[in-house]
Formats: C-alpha cells, sequence, structure tokens
C-alpha cells in the first residue's frame, strides 16, 4: 500500500497547546508546512517514495540470485563510467557503463559459465569516472556496504578500497526487536575504543565483553557512534566517507549484525548516531566531486562548505540526494536492524549561519526568519514522517541547542517529528561549575532552573558529560573533580583523601539530579558510569599515533581493591530504580526547595521525593520537605552506601510518616536526616509510586 502523506492541513492548534507563543507565526508554520507538502508530492510524481527511499536495491554495485552483477550510479556531470578492478585485472576500459536519461549510468555484468557472479565475493573493485574536462577520476560507489582500508605498506597508501560484499552465507538477523521504552536510558559507546587496550576493539569485542555491562548497568539503549565509515579515525566518526559502510576498521558488516542481534537478545534497542548534516571532504574515497564536479551531492560554492569543519554540505532539494539520504536511513534500519538515529549537526543544518558566531537569545524572531535554512529543515520533517509510518517502532534524537520550538512535536501538528533533543545545556553547566566555580558557592536555584529548562511538551534527553566533553583539551567529570589524586588515591588501601571523598560524592549527586530532573530520557558515555579518568584523544601526527587515550579502562572498574566500583555500582542502582519507578515517563519534576542558604534541593516527580544535600560541610536532622501525597515513606535510594563508596550515615530501615499542613506549596511533610554531600530518594510505601 501507499505510505501515508503528510495531511494537507497541520493541527496547529496542537501545537499551540504547548507553546502560545507559535500562534504569531502561524503564516510562516504553515509556509514550511506546505514546503514539506510539495516535497513529498514531488517524491511521488517521480519515483514514488516507497521507490525513493530504497535506492540501495537499484543502486551500487549489486549480485542478483542468478550471478549477475548490476551496477547503476548517478553521475550526472561525467563523460564515462568504468568499472574495473581484481576481477579483470584492472583494465580499465573493459566494462564500460551505459548512460541513461537524468544523469545515471548503468552496467549488466552476465555471471560466469558455471552460474557464479563475474566478480568474487570480497574482491577490490573501484569506479573510474571521466569528468566533465576529460580528467580521470578513481572513486568508490557511493552505495558501497563495504570498504576497506588497505594493509599497511600498500601502494595505494591509505585510501580506502571497495569490496564486493556478496558472502556465500551472509547472517540474517534472527532476533526480534524490543518493546520502544517508555523511559529511555542510553548508553553512547563507541566500538573502537571499548577495550582498556591499546588498539581499535572490534564489533566482537563489544558484542562479549561490553554488552553484558549495559544490560548489567540497567540501561535499554545503546547509540553507537562512528559507525558510517569514516577514513580519518581522529574524526570520531564525523566525517563519513562511505554512508552505506560499516566500519570495516572494527570488523564485517556480518559482525556488526551479531552486535545488533545480541543487544536485542538483552531487551537493548540499538541507535545510529546518523551524519546527514555535512560529508567528508575526501574525494578518492568520499562522495566530495564524485563525477568531477562541485555540485553532485553537494551545493556548489559557499553553500556547500562548511569551513570550520572543513567539509561539504548536502543539496536537500535534489531527488537524488534525498534518494540517497532517505535511502541511507532505511538501509540500516532494514539491512542492520538499528532501532533509530540520533541525527548529528542539527543545528549546523537548520540556519545558513549554521551556528557560528552566532549567540542565541531565545527570541522567536530567530527560528522564523531569513537565516533558517528551510531546505534543511524540510529535510529534517520527511525524513522524520517517513521512518515514523514506515518503521513506527523508531526513535529520533536531534542534536540542536538553539531551542527551536517544534522540532521534538509531530509532523502532523507542524513540528518536525523528532522524538528528543538533546538536552545540551546540561552539561555545559556542569563543566562551567567544575571549571570556575568552587561547590560551596554553587546556586543550587540556578542548577534547578538549568536542568528544567526546555520546552513544554517537547521530550529532552538529559547528560552530564558526553563524548564532547571527554575529548583532548577537557576532562571528564570525574578528572575534573579528583584530578591528579585519581592515579594516587583511588585505591580502598590508601590513606583517606578529602579530594577523593568530595569527587565521588559531588559525581554521584550530579548525574542523579541530571537523571531525575534534567529531561524524559537519560545519557551516560562508555565508561564514564564508573568515573574514567583523563580525556579521549584519537591517534593522530600529534601525538605520535598513539591509542593511550582512546581507550576506555574497565579494568579499573573490574579490580576490586578500586574504588571505580562504587561509582559503577551507584550506576546501576540508580538505572535500576529508574526502571522500576519509571520517573523519566511520568511528567517532570515538582520543585518544592532550592535554599541557597542550605544548599538543599527537594523536587517530587513519577511518586518520588528526591532531596540532595549540597552542603560541603553542614547535615541537617529532622530536616523538614514538602509533599504532595500522605503516608508512610521509605528510602528507596542513597547516595550514601558504603557500596556506594559513601559513609552509611541513613538508615535505609527508617520509616518517614507525613503530617498533614502546607510546607512548600505541598499539603504534607515529612522530616528527614539530611548528610552533608548526599541525596536520597523516598517512595510511599502504601502503592503511590508503585
Amino acid at each position: 500500500p501507499a505510505m501515508e502523506a503528510p495531511p494537507e492541513n497541520p493541527q496547529l492548534e496542537e501545537l499551540f497547546k504547548f507553546d502560545p507563543y507559535l500562534r504569531g507565526y502561524e503564516t510562516e508554520l504553515r509556509r514550511r508546512y506546505n514546503c514539506l507538502r510539495s516535497e513529498w508530492r514531488r517524491i511521488e510524481e517521480a519515483d514514488g517514495i516507497e521507490r525513493l527511499s530504497h535506492g540501495y536495491r537499484e543502486f551500487g554495485v549489486r549480485v542478483d540470485p542468478d550471478g549477475t552483477v548490476r551496477c547503476q550510479e548517478w553521475a550526472p556531470n561525467a563523460q564515462a563510467v568504468y568499472l574495473r578492478g581484481d576481477f579483470n585485472n584492472w583494465h580499465e576500459d573493459q566494462y564500460p557503463f551505459e548512460k541513461q536519461p537524468f544523469g545515471k549510468w548503468t552496467l549488466v555484468i552476465p555471471p560466469k559459465p558455471d552460474g557464479k557472479p563475474a566478480i568474487e565475493h570480497n574482491s577490490v573493485i573501484k569506479l573510474l569516472i571521466i569528468g566533465p574536462q576529460g580528467q580521470r577520476l578513481d572513486r568508490l560507489s557511493p552505495w558501497a556496504p563495504y570498504v576497506t582500508r588497505p594493509p599497511k605498506g600498500a601502494p595505494s597508501g591509505t585510501v580506502y578500497e571497495q569490496r564486493l560484499w556478496n558472502p556465500p552465507k551472509p547472517y540474517k538477523l534472527n532476533v526480534p526487536r524490543p518493546p520502544v521504552p517508555a523511559s529511555l536510558r542510553i548508553y553512547e559507546a563507541h566500538v573502537g575504543i571499548s577495550s582498556p587496550e591499546e588498539r581499535v576493539a572490534t564489533y566482537d569485542y563489544f558484542r562479549e565483553s561490553v554488552l553484558p555491562r549495559v544490560r548489567d548497568l540497567g540501561y535499554n539503549c545503546i547509540q553507537l557512534m562512528a559507525v558510517m565509515e569514516h577514513a580519518y579515525y581522529a574524526s570520531f566518526g564525523y566525517q563519513i566517507t562511505s554512508f552505506f559502510a560499516a566500519s570495516s576498521r572494527y570488523g564485517t558488516p556480518c559482525e556488526l549484525k551479531q552486535l545488533i542481534d545480541a543487544a536485542h537478545s538483552m531487551g537493548i534497542i540499538v541507535l545510529l548516531d546518523i551524519v546527514h548534516s555535512h560529508a567528508s571532504n575526501n574525494t578518492i574515497d568520499g562522495l566530495n566531486q564524485f563525477d568531477g564536479s562541485n555540485n553532485c551531492y553537494f551545493h556548489d560554492g559557499p553553500r556547500g562548505r562548511h569551513d570550520l569543519w572543513d567539509s561539504r554540505l548536502f543539496n536537500y532539494t535534489s531527488l537524488e540526494v534525498l534518494r540517497f539520504l532517505l535511502s541511507n536511513l532505511t538501509w540500516w534500519i532494514e539491512e542492520y536492524g538499528f532501532d533509530g538515529f540520533r541525527f548529528d549537526g542539527c543545528m549546523s543544518m537548520l540556519y545558513h549561519h549554521h551556528g557560528l558566531n552566532h549567540n542565541f537569545s531565545g527570541h522567536y524572531d530567530e527560528y522564523f526568519g531569513m537565516s533558517v535554512d528551510t531546505e534543511s529543515l524540510t529535510y529534517l520533517a520527511l525524513a522524520n514522517w517517513l521512518l515514523h509510518k514506515a518503521h513506527p517502532f523508531v526513535i529520533t534524537v536531534a542534536e540542536e541547542v538553539s531551542g527551536l520550538p517544534g522540532l521534538c512535536r509531530p509532523v502532523e501538528h507542524g513540528g518536525y517529528g523528532f522524538d528528543y533533543r538533546l538536552a545540551m545545556a546540561v552539561p555545559d553547566l556542569w563543566i562551567k561549575l567544575l571549571k570556575g566555580v568552587p561547590d560551596q558557592d554553587w546556586d543550587v536555584a540556578k542548577i534547578c532552573f538549568e536542568l528544567e529548562n526546555r520546552r513544554y511538551g517537547e521530550k529532552a534527553i538529559a547528560y552530564a558529560e558526553s563524548h564532547d566533553q571527554a575529548l583532548v583539551g577537557d576532562k571528564t567529570i570525574a578528572f575534573w573533580l579528583m584530578d591528579k589524586e585519581m592515579y594516587t588515591h583511588m585505591s580502598t588501601l590508601s590513606d583517606p583523601s578529602l579530594i577523593i571523598d568530595r569527587g565521588i560524592a559531588l559525581h554521584k549527586m550530579i548525574r542523579l539530579i541530571t537523571h531525575a530532573l534534567g529531561g524524559e530520557g537519560y545519557l551516560n558515555f562508555i565508561g564514564n558510569e564508573f568515573g574514567h579518568p583523563e580525556w579521549l584523544d584519537f591517534p593522530r601526527l600529534g601525538n605520535g599515533e598513539s591509542y593511550y587515550y582512546a581507550r576506555r579502562q574497565f579494568n579499573l572498574v573490574d579490580d576490586k581493591l578500586l574504588r571505580y566500583q562504587h561509582l559503577n555500582n551507584f550506576d546501576a542502582a540508580m538505572n535500576l530504580a529508574e526502571a522500576r519507578f519509571g520517573w523519566l515517563h511520568r511528567g517532570p519534576g515538582y520543585i518544592t526547595r532550592k535554599h541557597n542558604g542550605d544548599k538543599v534541593v527537594a523536587f517530587e516527580r513519577g511518586g518520588l521525593l528526591f532531596a540532595f544535600n549540597w552542603h560541603w560541610a553542614s547535615s541537617f536532622t529532622d530536616y523538614r520537605l514538602g509533599v504532595a501525597e500522605p503516608g508512610r515513606y521509605r528510602i528507596v535510594l542513597n547516595t550514601d552506601r558504603p557500596e556506594f563508596g559513601g559513609h552509611n550515615r541513613v538508615d535505609e530501615n527508617t520509616q518517614f510518616f507525613t503530617q498533614p499542613g502546607d510546607f512548600d506549596g505541598r499539603g504534607n511533610s515529612l522530616q528527614l536526616y539530611l548528610p552533608c554531600r548526599c541525596a536520597v530518594v523516598l517512595a510511599r510505601e502504601d502503592g503511590a509510586a508503585a
């Protein structure tokens, strides 16, 4: 059946319910929605959305069941196209493509007499493009599903090679997808750095050694970075050269599928960090100047370049570019079993200035002015509509910091269709505090404001730190808190250290308040759950191609004589508590107390009472806090447990009975002991928070 089209008129009243300020921009909202409708009609009149979003079935180099090799490429400015490789001893003109309408080129190679394909599995192939000026250009197919780096010392140097991927017994996905989680607890991970060893880890290593850790920590989602092939490892996977290829530095496509099946068998969904905001500047093994021109997949001139990233910017109005990008989304969902995407660089896409040298004030004119790139915005809405209609289980997350209203509202309401946006101001808050403000001077009211400062009705993923905060030039939160003391005093046998004691206490509290108050989902970057020291730095010329900082030292958390285990234990307990009570999906928190003198923060969410004492010295007995529901309460999570590196100052067997009467704007209150640098979470025993 034909896929449902966006309705003729958006339900803007649904959008205005959540953001009345948008009424003043109704005309522009309708114009943008009509751009989406026009794009959809254009696609349907051309090839239809079903065919256009499955371009990988027709383009690239493919092998039919009967052994026929079929090739199709889009190179509108090319004079000629040839295929050569190991299979024909690299004769350049033996297999010419035939020119077709609309800039397409096709080639059919019949099977051998024995019925086998003329090109063997895993053999090297390459396109020869004759450019508009007659230049002879080595190119890889943009649709290549498997490309590899030649061995050291090979004549081709470090340029990636395309290999025909046609294994005799390909791995078939065989584990059903888990249900979409009501609460999203994301473990952001990079396969290559997942080993303690100074090397590039593999899909198999991650599946066998890291997935069980993720499961035991209580995360229900993995967000995999740097899977799309990127020739430059130190780009962290954000300079994509082959969009359909799973990075071969970690293993084969079959091994990635096994990883995803294993995650699904554990009840863990898998998101792909997808990069459609720009592409690598590489030519020989990238998309840039594929047919010898500057405007094949990208805009020509300055609009087609991102100067800061030294990369190319897509032309989202081209039908063939839409075919390429929408098919890319479908490919990762249907071929590899991914459950959704984190869209990288959304803010760069949304504005002609790419967010460079521009500070957003929050005034709505900034979101509806001439600086907005309507073409990119239309593409994102189109991609979200396609994904959610074709695959209702898909989750999409936007990396976007400007605060564009409606980004995470349904397309049919006049929004842009994302399920979540990253709460990128939250890690900035923590890093600024840790860099420049002693915790004695922390403004707890400001902390609360930043954690709750998100658009009503638009879900956000909160995180205290991600990969961005760990890159060279910065440090992990644990290292900001404890620095060089981590080298000498993280042993359980070492002398007590006030720096380590403070660091462990604040690390737990920062993560808990971010988890509980900062959003409708939570994210942790691999290794930070146990307070990974130092920073991330990939091998490059500037560090002597060293892998020392391009790894995750899980050996630290496995050593029972080190304190890293305590932070790891707390992270698991925190996720277990969320899995039990579900605060992430039960509405925003209601703050009842943010007292800067006492340094106490208290709020209710999901039927739980969260109480934080940030004071460095003062503990409070019989501290009264307001609660909405009367009854008997018990502690269900406490950062001061010994197994969390705490001092066991809280008796979890205590029962707390409410007293009627208005307090902190609530109809009831209770009293409890709040030690310094400690947080406790309480639940009603009589079923209100069950």
